[in-house]
C-alpha cells in the first residue's frame, strides 16, 4: 500500500470545482432507465449510452472521476475500440469500479438489508487494478421505518464497508465509502438527521478498527432531507444545515472529501443542496458530489437511444455537469441553470 499515492488519489476527486460521475447502475437497473425511454437494454446499446457520456467535450472541466460497473470496466469505445479506463484517464478523469454485489435481506431482520460482495473481493480488485482502476465504491443501504433501522443492520453494514475499505487500500485502490440511509418514507429531517449521525459514527468506528487510512478514501453519504413521503419538507437552507452539523458531528477531519448522492432528488434539487451546503463553513473536507440518476436523466432523455441525438445527450450531461461543479464552489445559481 503507497499511502502517498492513496492520498493524492483521493485528494484529485474532490479537485475544486469537480465532481465524480457514477454510471455504475447495474443490468437491472440501467433496464429499467432505457425502459423509461422506450430503448432495449443490450450490451451494445449499454455501451453506445456511456460511450455517449464518457467522449462529451471537456467534460474532465467538472468531472473528475467515473465510477464503472463490471461490464463496463472491460467495454471499449466505438470510435478507436480505445477501453473505456484508457479513454477516460486520457481525459484526465480517474476510472473507477463499482464492487459490491448489491444489498441482500439480512436473516432475521424484517425489512432490513445488507450488503454482500467481500467473497473473493481480494482477487476482484486485482483484475479491476490491472483494467485500470483506481478508486472502487460499496454501497450499503439503511432504512428508516418502523423500529428501524436496527444496530444489528447498522452494524453489519458498516463492518461490510470497512472490510471493503481495508482490502481496497491493500490493493492500491482508493475506496469510497458508501453508507446510504434511504430517502423513501415519511420521516422527519430530524429522523434522518439521528439515523444518518449513528450510521456515520458506527461506520468510523469500524474504519478505525479494520486500520483504514482514512486520508485515502472518500465518504458518498446521503444528504439530510425529510422523507419523500413526509408532509413537511425542509427547505434548501435547513438540509445545508443539518447536513453539515451531521458531518461535524459524525466524519473525522482526516477525511478528505465527501461526495454526496443524490439520493431521488430532482435535478436541480440536488445542485440546489449542495451550492447551500457550500456556503457553509469553512469546514475540514472538500464537499462534491458523486451522481448518478441527477447528471444522466437529462441526457438519457435527450439521446433517446438515436444516434443523431448524441449530441443533444453530451450536451444536457455536460449542463448538469457544469451546474454541479459551480454548487461546489457555492456559486450556482437558478440564474446560471437559465442562461445555461
Amino acid at each position: 500500500m503507497d499511502r502517498n499515492a492513496l492520498t493524492a488519489t483521493a485528494r484529485a476527486l474532490v479537485a475544486p470545482g469537480k465532481g465524480i460521475l457514477a454510471a455504475d447502475e447495474s443490468s437491472g437497473t440501467i433496464k429499467k432507465r432505457f425502459d423509461s425511454i422506450g430503448v432495449e437494454s443490450t450490451e451494445t446499446s449499454r455501451r453506445t449510452y456511456r460511450d455517449m457520456l464518457f467522449t462529451a467535450p471537456r467534460a474532465n472541466d467538472a468531472i473528475s472521476g467515473v465510477i464503472l460497473f463490471d461490464e463496463t470496466i472491460r467495454q471499449a469505445s466505438i470510435d478507436g475500440d480505445i477501453p473505456f479506463p484508457k479513454l477516460l484517464a486520457d481525459q484526465g478523469i480517474i476510472p473507477g469500479i463499482k464492487v459490491d454485489a448489491g444489498a441482500k435481506e439480512l436473516a432475521l431482520a424484517s425489512g432490513e438489508t445488507v450488503t454482500e460482495g467481500l467473497d473473493g473481493l481480494r482477487e476482484r480488485l486485482t483484475d479491476y487494478v490491472a483494467l485500470g482502476a483506481r478508486f472502487a465504491k460499496w454501497r450499503a443501504v439503511i432504512t428508516i421505518g418502523d423500529a428501524i433501522p436496527s444496530d444489528a443492520c447498522i452494524d453489519a453494514n458498516a463492518h461490510a464497508l470497512a472490510r471493503y475499505a481495508a482490502l481496497c487500500q491493500e490493493a492500491g485502490v482508493v475506496p469510497i465509502v458508501e453508507p446510504e440511509v434511504l430517502m423513501d418514507g415519511d420521516h422527519t429531517i430530524e429522523r434522518c438527521f439521528e439515523v444518518t449521525r449513528r450510521t456515520l459514527q458506527r461506520v468510523y468506528e469500524q474504519l478505525y478498527a479494520q486500520r483504514v487510512q482514512l486520508d485515502g478514501t472518500l465518504l458518498k453519504p446521503n444528504m439530510v432531507i425529510s422523507g419523500a413521503g413526509a408532509s413537511k419538507q425542509a427547505d434548501v437552507e435547513a438540509v445545508a444545515a443539518m447536513t453539515v452539523q451531521c458531518l461535524q458531528e459524525s466524519v473525522p477531519a482526516a477525511v478528505p472529501g465527501i461526495v454526496f448522492l443524490s439520493g431521488g432528488q430532482s435535478d436541480q434539487l440536488a445542485t440546489a443542496h449542495l451550492n447551500a451546503i457550500n456556503t457553509l463553513g469553512p469546514l475540514p473536507w472538500r464537499l462534491s458530489f458523486s451522481y448518478g440518476r441527477a447528471l444522466q436523466a437529462a441526457a438519457l432523455k435527450a439521446w433517446a437511444g438515436a444516434d443523431s441525438r448524441r449530441t443533444a445527450g453530451q450536451e444536457a450531461f455536460l449542463h448538469r455537469a457544469r451546474m454541479n461543479a459551480l454548487a461546489t464552489t457555492a456559486t450556482w445559481t437558478e440564474g446560471a441553470e437559465a442562461a445555461a
